[in-house]
């Protein structure tokens, strides 16, 4: 069987495997006798006061060191493969999975499907528990592990092999049952499509997963998402203001049954749908803590909030209203069509603030994976350079921070930021999504 190597790459500076002579190029074989498989190993058998970690040198020499710590203290390593083993890839042909729906010709790493249930803990994935064994939902109950990120669809055996391609697929909802009996945290999606899994079904899959509560703390439903390539695809059709408003009155019914038993909303629409239904946004008091963000629940909701705090501080605090008393100029901000009307009034706002401010607001059209597509997370470079050139753009743009790859400089379709100031001769400022920062950001301060 193949076996990772657990290289490390990095030592802390002023950390125990510091202290203790260890350096990068050093390979971890066990700790405390046990070889280690992966992250979650690693993270739990060095979590005790004294620990007995084996390590082979450069040379090939074996040192064995005895550590006396803090409890739950870290060591101080980083590993040339973070999650200490392969990557799992998803086995599923989802007909709703939106890789299959991308171009040709991208970056590789972009065709990767990981269905990983350690990425779950770590990065906050979901996973559809078909890639699980036995061994990985009792090893994640005995570290205890959570919360893991479940992608359900629905609850109903047969639509969720139909609907992930997988004879398995619905026997890999038992494992939930496991994962609940013993107290682990869980969240759960649900991605509709139209004529498939909604309507009587998604009352089914709903009502079958209030059994969970509360270890099961939210269900998100989302609205499947439609690129312009589907040749060949699971033929899916696209939500109608109607169908919109259904989904959410069948939502909301959920939230006033379950909310007076168990202090939780427990399911929740994603924003698409208040947008399409053309309802307004939940308070946010409804989000039971904004648990799926990364969801697209809550987060218009959130900014609003923020934002809202953030120029009633200008107000109330004579220190802060005179730092920023001067603020002027003209800039751009751009989004997707999603959020744009939401932007919108919140510039107005702002320039009421603050008169010297010429602040433009672009929504760019999707023109690279389709039009259905308004999130701004799914923006290209391309696409934001053609229909912003010839427009008035004043001294820079503010771009919202998810256009970009995580921790890196460019979209999914490669273009750079510089790429971006050099085609419309503009400065680009990438701001964080939160309503305090982008108000900071349009201040310039």
């Amino acid at each position: 069987m193949h076996k990772t190597k657990h290289v490390i790459r990095k030592v802390a500076e002023g950390s125990i495997a510091e202290e203790m002579g260890m350096e990068p190029g050093d390979e971890l074989l066990e700790i405390g006798g046990q070889e280690i498989a992966d992250i979650f190993d690693y993270q739990y058998l060095t979590q005790d006061e004294y620990i007995e970690v084996l390590i082979r040198r450069a040379d090939d020499e074996e040192w064995l060191l005895e550590i006396d710590k803090e409890y739950d203290e870290d060591l101080g390593i980083e590993f040339e493969n973070g999650l200490m083993d392969d990557y799992r890839s998803c086995h599923n042909k989802c007909i709703f999975c939106f890789i299959d729906q991308m171009p040709k010709g991208m970056r590789e790493t972009l065709y990767f499907k990981d269905d990983d249930s350690r990425l779950s803990f770590l990065q906050g994935n979901y996973v559809t528990l078909t890639n699980m064994s036995d061994e990985d939902v009792e090893r994640i109950i005995r570290y205890h592990l959570s919360p893991i990120n479940i992608s359900f669809q629905t609850t109903n055996p047969e639509l969720r092999c139909m609907m992930l391609n997988n004879r398995f697929a619905g026997q890999a909802l038992l494992q939930v049952r496991k994962l609940y009996e013993a107290g682990i945290t869980m969240n759960g999606q649900i991605v509709l499509c139209k004529g498939v899994n909604d309507g009587a079904e998604l009352e089914r899959s709903i009502a079958d997963l209030t059994a969970y509560l509360p270890h099961l703390e939210s269900v998100s439903v989302v609205p499947v998402g439609l690129s312009k390539y589907r040749e060949g695809l699971y033929p899916l059709e696209p939500f109608a203001k109607e169908d919109a408003q259904e989904v959410l009155r069948c939502i909301h019914r959920w939230q006033e049954k379950l909310y007076p038993q168990y202090g939780l909303h427990f399911v929740h629409a994603s924003d698409e749908w208040y947008v399409l239904a053309e309802e307004p946004l939940p308070e946010a008091e409804r989000y039971d803590g904004y648990l799926q963000l990364e969801n697209g629940v809550g987060m218009l909701r959130l900014l609003l909030k923020e934002f809202a705090e953030a120029m009633k501080l200008l107000e109330e605090q004579k220190q802060v209203r005179e730092r920023y008393a001067s603020c002027g100029g003209e800039l751009s901000v751009v989004t997707g069509q999603l959020a744009y009307p939401f932007l919108q009034d919140m510039v107005r706002q702002l320039e009421e603030r603050f008169p010297a401010l010429h602040i433009h607001v672009y929504a760019i059209t999707n023109e690279f994976f389709g039009e259905r597509i308004t999130v701004s997370g799914l923006l290209t470079g391309q696409d934001i350079i053609r229909q912003l050139q010839g427009r008035e753009l004043g001294e820079r743009i503010l771009l919202p921070q998810n256009v970009l790859r995580s921790g890196e400089d460019y979209f999914l379709d490669d273009v750079t930021v510089g790429d971006v100031e050099k085609a419309l001769q503009v400065k680009v400022d990438i701001v964080k999504s939160s309503g305090h920062d982008f108000v900071q950001a349009v201040l310039g301060r």
